[in-house]
């Protein structure tokens, strides 16, 4: 049997009634006739994981297609190439899309020593995601909120994220109770950035999603306008397939910040179909330079607001070599 760790409330005698294992009740061999309090463990968990994390930002959208996932992966490579410790926190739990972007499909999680469990690492990310933790990846998802739940906390505070710099959560379309419950979890939240697409349906939308980051005391990096119009392959000049700049529009309407426009490019398809990231193999190509400059960006604000409440991030990227 693993170590307990037993945690001490300040100015208070020690609890007895509260979990303080390391790993999530799903997973806990106790989990049928524990009488401990399963809400304060969960809650415990997720903050002792969090702790360890400088930033943690979600990428939302209010509708789907827009393309949440691909900018939440290729945005997260941006980073990591920058010598940042990275994490990729799947919570799209019915459209978990992240493990195919990154060539790990079908793969499983293993259990650490310590009761814990260990993210797939691949491209110098940290990654969980349901996919990872269903015995069939095509099986469909149908639950209650309640055994929602227990996944959400699993991902979440079971997952041994260890130190990171950034945490990007992909929170799955709306603003339904798996966001609602992924953020009263998580507590803290340093950000969210939300991904939209230039045509007038996923503008409005977006607003919806600014609204509820407002509502839910979630500052708002800014929107990202993805599928922003392409180059012709044969006469090179621009095509706005889906139109282009209602994303800047809607941000100046809703007054947040714009962080730019992504170029649609084929070869951006094909890659997250190959499980080999965009940004990491095409960093010269327009597309791939407006994700990097959108992630400078996220850098930045992220900086800027731990000088703001004067808490510096704990450690600083990894030089390279």
């Amino acid at each position: 049997m693993p170590t307990e760790l037993k945690i001490i409330q300040p100015s208070s005698p020690e609890r007895s009634d509260v979990c303080t294992y390391m790993w999530a009740c799903a997973i806990c061999d106790e989990m049928e006739t524990c009488q401990k309090d399963k809400e304060g463990h969960s809650r415990w968990l997720v903050a002792k994981r969090m702790e360890r994390i400088d930033y943690k930002i979600l990428v939302m959208s209010n509708k789907g297609g827009v393309g949440k996932s691909t900018m939440t992966t290729n945005l997260a490579i941006s980073l990591a190439l920058k010598g940042y410790e990275v994490g990729i926190c799947d919570m799209d739990i019915h459209g978990p899309n992240i493990p195919k972007m990154v060539g790990a499909e079908g793969q499983k999680l293993k259990i650490s020593t310590g009761g814990g469990i260990i993210p797939y690492q691949v491209y110098n990310l940290k990654i969980a995601s349901m996919s990872f933790l269903l015995q069939n990846s095509d099986d469909p998802i149908i639950w209650r909120d309640a055994y929602k739940y227990e996944f959400i906390n699993q991902l979440l505070g079971g997952v041994e994220w260890q130190d990171l710099n950034y945490l990007f959560v992909d929170l799955p379309p709306g603003t339904g109770n798996e966001s609602v419950t992924t953020i009263d979890l998580i507590g803290e939240v340093t950000g969210c950035v939300i991904v939209s697409t230039p045509q007038e349906v996923a503008l409005l939308d977006s607003r919806k999603s600014v609204t509820f980051a407002k509502d839910s005391e979630i500052p708002i990096i800014g929107i990202v306008e993805n599928m922003s119009g392409m180059e012709c392959p044969h006469c090179h000049q621009p095509i706005e397939v889906f139109r282009k700049g209602g994303g800047e529009a809607a941000a100046a309407d809703m007054g947040v910040p714009f962080l730019g426009r992504v170029p649609l490019d084929p070869d951006l398809v094909t890659q997250s179909d190959y499980g080999e990231p965009y940004a990491l193999f095409h960093s010269d190509l327009p597309t791939a330079e407006a994700i990097h400059s959108i992630a400078n960006k996220i850098d930045e604000f992220c900086k800027r607001r731990s000088s703001l409440v004067h808490v510096p991030s704990r450690k600083p990227p990894f030089k390279k070599a």
